[in-house]
């Protein structure tokens, strides 16, 4: 025991001081608030504002009802008269400073209409673009169908409304589905990022040891399932380390906000969005259940990449023609997480959720739903017991793979020849 606590504080120790644990702690975070933010200034700043024509042979598009919907910078729409159709067509776009232009029909009336009206232009413009310019001229349309049909702004106010619906569960009050939704894809993809990055870690490990021949003066005085289970445990902590000082920064950012009050702008949204969450979320509980099915899947799929590792040589076109099968079942789980947060009672959702292979990405959509309402405390228990077990096999499996492949060299297995490794007394 002594001898895998020493391996499992060598792991930690050595990654946890390498410069690209404390880089990567620090900049991923702020890489996720990078994403949102920066997502959103560039999309404005690269906004497209076109300044559109309206050609009106028929008179319905007064510059009265123009100029009402002609509010703000985007979709400038001018109305021209339809004497100077002729002079639009043979002048040039750019020296009337015009991107294009539409040409209402005299025959155009409130009753019939037109599915589409054809938008005049030298070039393509993307749907982005288009779609404000369609909505200016959709609200022009609606006003003019208002005033034919003789209904004032208030009852057009009474008729633009619409009806919302609040999700208001008996067994959680604050219960949210949309929160719930980005919780559940949150905890979904970063159980997925963190399966595939410390895992592949493992396998990294666990070859550089083998090719470099510190793995024969380690297993000389250690069993090599003991090496395997130190380099898994070790790792894991790492990982674990790491999603605690997120989680840690998260509380610091909602407990800041409740001191400092309202703040603006974007930054004000982000925090009312995290307020929300700790009101709507049972955060003790899926914060609990995520450390348990991050370790859980973390040693499930570690063990396996363990044995790979130990397995291959030199060569990392093995390492990838070996692990592809795990890979493949880490996507297949994260395939499965969408129908499941759409559905989070569906049989798919509850099979997903329990089978060991995809329980740690599958469950952890569901759970933000709500337990027991949505995930009762059978599907959980059973679940949990089922990962348990499964890691409990896999390792068992893989340990049966390291003792002979982290020894044998010069030789490029397969699955075939692996698992007679695996059954071999």
């Amino acid at each position: 025991m002594n001898k895998i606590l020493l391996i499992i504080k060598r792991e930690f120790l050595t990654r946890v001081r390498k410069r690209t644990f404390i880089i990567g702690t620090i900049l991923f975070p702020l890489l996720y608030l990078g994403l949102i933010f920066g997502t959103g200034y560039i999309a404005d700043k690269t906004r497209q504002d076109l300044r559109i024509a309206l050609i009106d042979h028929s008179g319905l598009f007064t510059d009265q009802r123009v100029n009402s919907v002609n509010k703000g910078d985007t979709a400038n729409l001018l109305r021209l008269f339809a004497a100077n159709q002729e002079k639009l067509v043979t002048s040039t776009f750019d020296s009337l400073g015009l991107d294009g232009y539409v040409v209402i029909p005299e025959n155009f009336n409130w009753k019939t209409g037109t599915d589409s009206l054809l938008f005049n232009t030298k070039k393509s413009f993307g749907i982005g673009a288009l779609n404000p310019v369609e909505k200016k001229i959709n609200a022009i349309w609606n006003k003019i169908k208002n005033d034919s049909l003789g209904i004032d702004q208030a009852k057009e106010d009474v008729l633009s409304k619409s009806v919302s619906l609040k999700l208001n569960n008996e067994k959680n009050k604050n219960a949210n589905a949309k929160t719930a939704t980005v919780i559940g894809y949150v905890c979904g993809f970063l159980m997925y990022l963190i399966l595939l990055l410390y895992g592949s870690q493992v396998m990294m490990g666990v070859t550089e040891e083998k090719t470099s021949r510190i793995a024969e003066v380690v297993v000389s005085s250690v069993k090599p399932f003991q090496l395997m289970i130190g380099k898994i445990v070790g790792i894991g902590m790492v990982a674990l380390t790491q999603f605690l000082i997120w989680i840690a920064c998260i509380f610091i950012i909602y407990n800041v906000s409740k001191t400092n009050g309202n703040t603006g702008g974007n930054v004000s949204d982000f925090v009312g969005a995290i307020q929300e969450v700790f009101t709507t979320v049972n955060i003790p509980l899926v914060v609990g259940c995520f450390i348990f099915y991050l370790l859980g899947g973390f040693f499930f799929y570690s063990s396996l990449y363990a044995a790979i590792g130990s397995a291959i040589n030199e060569d990392m076109r093995e390492a990838q023609s070996l692990s592809f099968p795990i890979t493949m079942l880490v996507i297949f789980s994260i395939a499965l997480m969408t129908p499941a947060i759409s559905n989070p009672g569906s049989s798919v959702a509850v099979w997903a959720s329990i089978v060991p292979f995809s329980s740690p990405i599958v469950m952890m959509a569901r759970i933000p739903f709500g337990v027991p309402n949505t995930v009762p405390y059978w599907q959980l228990g059973l679940s949990m017991a089922l990962l348990v077990a499964g890691f409990i096999l896999t390792t068992w499996f893989a340990s049966r793979i390291y003792r002979t492949g982290i020894l044998m060299y010069g030789k490029k297995p397969s699955w075939k020849e692996m698992m007679k490794w695996a059954f071999r007394k």
